[in-house]
């Protein structure tokens, strides 16, 4: 369904889509039983809607997504960028919960050839700043 967009020139994954979703649904809602009855769930993976986009005849001159990491930080959004053939990753350390709630980050600017630490900004900064590398990259 994301393809339907298509074309565009930008797109920016900014969205923390679930990775796993139920394997299957109730219509109804599960009960409680009596007693010390357990319940177990099994997952599938969701679709990767960066990835598909991003691999799309007809993709977008600039793709873009977000990463939420807890190590390893800079190397997993390399990994990001090549696996999902997308341009730029901006990646930021999200251990011990540390940009939840904050008005601003520290993040850093990943692409296949080059990182970009940036310094702390402030939210509403990090997003001007990356549109001004955005219109410089579309120049």
């Amino acid at each position: 369904a994301a393809d339907a967009a298509l074309p565009a020139d930008i797109a920016i994954f900014a969205a923390a889509v679930a990775d796993w979703k139920p394997k299957t649904t109730a219509s109804e809602k599960l009960k409680k039983p009596s007693g010390d009855a357990e319940i177990s769930m099994s997952f599938v993976k969701n679709p990767d809607i960066l990835a598909t986009i991003a691999k799309a005849p007809n993709r977008p001159r600039l793709v873009i997504g977000f990463a939420a990491e807890t190590e390893n930080v800079v190397a997993n959004a390399r990994a990001k960028v090549t696996q999902k053939n997308a341009d730029w990753i901006l990646a930021n350390d999200v251990s011990g919960g540390a940009v939840f709630g904050e008005d601003s980050n520290t993040v850093t600017l990943v692409s296949a050839s080059s990182t970009d630490p940036w310094p702390k900004l402030s939210k509403d900064q990090v997003a001007a700043r990356l549109v001004e590398r955005i219109v410089e990259a579309l120049a």
